[in-house]
């Protein structure tokens, strides 16, 4: 790897450097889809240099949850993370509305 950083313990032994793997938390914001959810839409979060190589993006609930509610759905674009409100794969889906946290996380 042409970057990162080395960390020395107390005894003065290499703990990390370059070559090991980490990961961090690039983007965290809260993410709402307003009642009534009667239209399938998407909403787009600027993450430069992330993508579905180097990163994922989840969703976590924050919102109180009934029976029925359903999760967000997340995808890692180029330097974008998208967050839908219904189910991508599942045509006959129907649009969800709420509140979730969207975490980027980066992998270095």
């Amino acid at each position: 790897m042409a970057h990162g950083m080395r960390v020395w313990g107390a005894d003065g032994a290499l703990q990390l450097d370059e070559n090991s793997f980490t990961c961090r938390v690039v983007l965290s914001v809260v993410v709402t889809f307003p009642v009534p959810a009667s239209v399938k839409y998407y909403q787009d979060f600027a993450v430069p240099g992330c993508n579905a190589g180097n990163s994922v993006a989840v969703v976590v609930p924050v919102d109180t949850y009934s029976s029925t509610a359903e999760q967000f759905e997340t995808e890692m674009l180029t330097d974008v993370a998208r967050v839908y409100n219904y189910t991508r794969t599942f045509a006959a889906g129907f649009p969800t509305s709420g509140t979730m946290r969207l975490n980027v996380i980066r992998f270095m």
